[in-house]
Parts: structure tokens; sequence; C-alpha cells
């Protein structure tokens, strides 16, 4: 009886059940089943919990005024029970705006925290199913890819190329077809309870202004399902890019040119005269022939650009941004355009936009994921570890840093004075006079941080060095912005925090132990996405079992404020720094440096009284 409740329990937790979906999903032809039975394993959503709960997002109330806090196992049962006799409904999102960069706004929806809760055990199920089914070209929103997987692929890739298409499709997110989205889950998904919850999730619309609105297109406002959706939709696009590759590519290599052929054939008949010239001038003479046909040829290309029996296609996609090289015609750029245009409008009811998707010539600059990317034209050559001279630099791809980008970023953090004289433009730092009420720590942290930020996403670009000049303007800002905090001169506040050569700020930690936090300087030297590995390979993890400890706090059932053994809700704070102490509950959430306390509803009572 105890080894098949052992039994029991090993195939109810999450791993098990994950990792069986998983074993079958790269059978395109295996159908699953049932699946609508694993809303009904509470394990699932205890990993789903403690996978999402650390989002400052859950702090936010949505459309049924609820938050992540208060969360108890009895909220869980109530979720489960709903699910069972399909009563199920999720709240509409509530629609916020958020500035974009440009100024403008960008929609944004909050889901309700049990709907997330919920999304949360439907993304792990669809990852499960589909994450082995896509296609390597694919790096958004996956496990294991990121910008970077799919800048380093471009770079691995795409050498040689001589036109790009940039991708670009209308409101993708907002137009997703739900028939069509259905269709495909349809196509490896044989459980109509679990279609009919996917449903529900695509028409649940959102609330604004008080205002209800349907939802008849797109995926759901905010959640946290969207993007896997988006991915699976998507798919189809990834697949049809495969097969037009496999019919468009022709020939294995070029056709040689005939100075490379001419030159070839010189060095090749002075090498069988040096086997049987005795004569040292003679063959001095040889050698210095031989070198000057072998650095003449360094001035041209092997290849022959202009084979019309040789032409390659390569692609990449990161969510709805897709990059397309192509070794061909202008011509074949032009109906590799129209052909995915026509696609993407036939079966999966999207606009490919003529204004923003671009053919552009690969010496000129293409732009995809914030870099710029193009063919480098170059006949310096390196030696390689036989010694032998090669133009290993021509024809490569270079990533690089537009100046309008950081411009961009530093107009952003609002660090940065332009001025123009004689028609040039003049930068200069200027101070922030909103930071002027924090700390010093929080001043130089925040600079810090957008420093760093930048660096760490820009850092695959060739040209990552020209991020010094973002460092200075950020640098003498920080200056002016502690001048104009303690109204002095940037010199004054340099001799009074320099230390060792570094800007520094003492601070002490809560034992009383001081420290110093220093102005960035480890420099912006190019990182090598060519060091990125497995990019051939599709991320074939398993899934491990996951760390429930907020579930067994709860579990335990003791209030880890009075200790009453009771039922227990757990208290949820949005940031560990803005507690300040002043009660009992707020001093043991900083003491453990936890976000969390699982508490009985007396003490949850008082502490929504401010007792």
């Amino acid at each position: 009886m105890q080894i098949t409740e052992n039994v029991r329990d090993i195939m109810r937790s999450p791993e098990y059940v994950l990792n069986s979906l998983t074993e079958h999903s790269e059978n395109l032809n295996y159908k699953f089943e049932r699946l609508y039975r694993i809303f009904f394993n509470e394990e699932m959503y205890y990993v789903a919990y403690q996978r999402i709960y650390a989002k400052p997002g859950n702090m936010t109330a949505g459309a049924d005024g609820k938050t992540i806090d208060q969360m108890s196992l009895n909220r869980i049962e109530q979720l489960i029970t709903s699910l069972k006799d399909e009563s199920y409904q999720p709240q509409p999102s509530k629609r916020v705006y958020i500035p974009k960069k440009n100024g403008k706004m960008r929609p944004l929806g909050v889901p309700a925290f049990n709907d997330k809760l919920l999304q949360e055990v439907v993304r792990m199920i669809l990852e499960a199913i589909y994450e082995r089914q896509f296609e390597k070209t694919s790096h958004g929103f996956r496990p294991l890819r990121s910008c970077h997987t799919a800048l380093s692929d471009i770079q691995k890739t795409f050498s040689g190329v001589k036109w790009f298409v940039e991708g670009d499709i209308k409101g993708f997110f907002d137009n997703i077809n739900h028939e069509i989205l259905i269709g495909i889950l349809k196509e490896r998904i044989a459980d109509e309870r679990f279609i009919r919850l996917i449903r529900k999730f695509l028409n649940a619309g959102y609330i604004e202004d008080w205002n209800f609105h349907n939802s008849y297109s797109g995926t759901p406002q905010g959640g946290i399902v969207s993007p896997i959706l988006a991915n699976i939709y998507l798919d189809k696009l990834d697949k049809f890019m495969k097969e037009y590759t496999e019919k468009f590519d022709k020939g294995k290599e070029r056709k040689r040119t005939k100075q490379a052929v001419s030159l070839e054939g010189k060095r090749h008949r002075i090498l069988k005269k040096l086997k049987v010239v005795k004569d040292k001038n003679e063959r001095s003479e040889l050698i210095r022939q031989y070198k000057a046909y072998q650095k003449e040829g360094l001035q041209y290309s092997d290849g022959d650009e202009m084979d019309m029996n040789y032409r390659k296609l390569k692609y990449v996609r990161y969510a709805d941004d897709f990059l397309i090289g192509i070794i061909g015609s202008k011509q074949d750029a032009i109906i590799i355009k129209e052909d995915i245009k026509n696609f993407l409008y036939e079966k999966l009811a999207l606009t490919l936009s003529d204004e923003k998707t671009l053919i552009t010539h690969a010496e000129n600059a293409a732009k995809f994921l914030g870099y710029e990317i193009f063919v480098r034209k170059s006949n310096d050559t390196k030696r390689s570890k036989y010694g032998v001279l090669r133009r290993v630099f021509n024809k490569r791809i270079q990533l690089a840093l537009g100046k309008d980008t950081f411009k961009k970023k530093l107009l952003e953090y609002r660090v940065l004075e332009i001025k123009i004289h004689n028609g040039k433009e003049y930068w200069k730092a200027k101070s922030r006079p909103k930071l002027s009420n924090n700390n010093d720590f929080e001043i130089l942290d925040r600079y810090n941080k957008e420093i760093k930020g930048i660096y760490n996403y820009y850092c695959l670009a060739n040209n990552c060095s020209s991020l010094s000049k973002l460092g200075y303007i950020m640098k003498y800002s920080m200056y002016k912005t502690f001048a104009q905090k303690y109204r002095t001169t940037m010199s004054q506040i340099r001799k009074k925090y320099t230390k060792n050569g570094l800007f520094s700020v003492r601070y002490y930690l809560k034992n009383g132990t001081a420290k110093d936090l220093t102005f960035y300087h480890g420099g912006f030297k190019k990182k090598n996405p060519m060091n990125i590995k497995d990019l051939d390979n599709l991320p074939k993890f398993t899934y491990h079992p996951t760390n429930t400890s907020l579930i067994d706090r709860l579990k335990a059932e003791k209030c880890e404020l009075c200790g009453v053994v009771d039922k227990l809700v757990m208290h949820h704070v949005r940031k560990l720094k803005n507690l300040q102490g002043k009660t009992t509950c707020e001093k043991q959430m900083m003491a453990r440096k936890r976000k969390t306390i699982a508490i009985c509803g007396k003490c949850y009572k008082k502490l929504s009284n401010n007792e």
C-alpha cells in the first residue's frame, strides 16, 4: 500500500508530468489527450506560485481588486474547484498605460493574480509540448535563448550575404487570429476542455476607464501565456522558412574566379620548379615570385560573386522581428519578401509592413534588435594557425552600436545636453535634479546600473569601445548631480569622494560593516558572440524539482509572527527596501530578508488595520 502511494506521488509530481509530455513532443504526429486533468493537480500550482511570486507586478491589483497578497492553500483549492466544473472565468485585464521611449504611451494589461497563476501552469504545459518542436532559428521567449543568441547566430551563419530583408509584422500581438491559433493548437492537442480554457483567456477582454472591451483578436493583454502562444503561432512561419530555404539554396560552393584559378596555376608551376631547381639565386627568385602571386591573390575573392548557380538563404527570428540574409540577387530578395508577405496574409492573417520591411544591401546597415548589422568589406589579412595568410575579415558580419542608439539613451536618462555650433553637434553632460533628494548611495547606484545595463546589452558590438563616450557623459552628469545636491562645485565633489583614484561612496550594512561603492570602471571591452555555444542544437532540457518553500511554509500551519497553529495566508510586499521596520512584521521580514511572511488570519487583520 505504501509503495502504491509513493508511485502515485511520483506520478503527480510536476517534473514527472511535464517530462512525460516532453517525451512525446518531438513526434509531430502525436496528439496530446487528457491535458485538462493536469489542472486538478495542486502540485502544479505550488511550482507556478514559486516561479512567479517575486515579480513586483504581482502587487498591482487586477480587475478583481486582488493582488498576490493573502495567497493561501485555500485560494488554490477554490481555483481548482472552479476548473473542475468549468465555472472558471478569467477576469478581463485592467489596461494601464506606460510611457514609451518616443514619448508616446504603450497599453499594458494587468491580469488578476489567480489568472496569472493558472496561466503559468498553462505555460508550463505548452512549453513541455512545443519547446522541442520549435525551430533553432527562433530565439524569443524561450529557455536558454535570448537577443544575444539571435545576434550570435547571425554573426556565425550570415557571413557572405549580399542582401538583407528586415521583417516587420504590423501589430503582431494585437492581430493574432483566434480561430487560426486554436486550429494550430488542435493539430497537437486533442482535449476540448483544454482548448475551451485557452479560448476563455483569448476572449477575456480588458477594462479601460471602467468600461469593458471585448478582445476579438490578439493574445491576452500582459498575460504570462501570451509569449508562448505567439511562438506557437509564428512557428508556422519558421517552418515555412525552413522549407523555403531548402528549395532556395543552390550549390555547395561558388565557382572560382578566373583570377583565382590563374594565380593558383602560377603558384603551382613555381612549386613544381622549386622541386628541381638547385641554384640558390634562382630559388630565391622563384620564392619571391610565389609570395608576390600569393599577395596578389589576397586582393581578390576566391569565389565568383556573380555565380548564378550558387545561392543561400539565412533566417533568424526573435518574437515578431526577423532578419533574412541572402546570397543571391536583389530580385531574389524582392521575391522572398513577396512570398513571405503572401504566406503571412493567407495562412496566418497577418500583414507584413511594406514600409518597414526593408531590402538592404549587406554593405549598408540593417537594424535588428537594436544593433546595426552589415557585412564588412576588407582586404586585411591574418595568419592561420599554420602560418598561411588569409583574408579572414572580408564578407564577415559586423554587429555595430549606432551613435544614435546611445545618444537616445543619454537623452532618455536626461543626462545629455546637445548644442549646435556651425552645424556641428557638441555634447555636454548635465545634472539630474530629480535625483538630488536621493542619498549618495542611491545616486551612484542608479548611474552604475544604467551604465552596466547598456553595456551588458551592447557588449557584442564590434565597436563596443565607443560606449566609453557614454561612460564619460554619465560620469560628468553624476558629478554635476552631486554638486547640485550639495550646492558646490564638481572639483570639490571629486576631491571629497575620490578614494584610491576611484569615485567612491561609503555605506553601512545593517550589522554596521562599512563598504565602499565605486563608480563603474570595468571598461567597455567587446565580448565575442562566437563564444555562445550550442546554437545549432535546440535546448533539450528536462524539468527538475522546484523548491516550493513558500508552500511548505503555508503547509506548516504555524504563524511566523505569533506562533499560533492555524490556517495561514502569505503576506507579500512589493520591495523589501521599502520596509521601515516600524512593526514587528516588518522587522521580521527585514531580519530574514524576505518579501513574504506566512501569518494567521488574526495577525493579517491586525496588519491590515496598521495595529
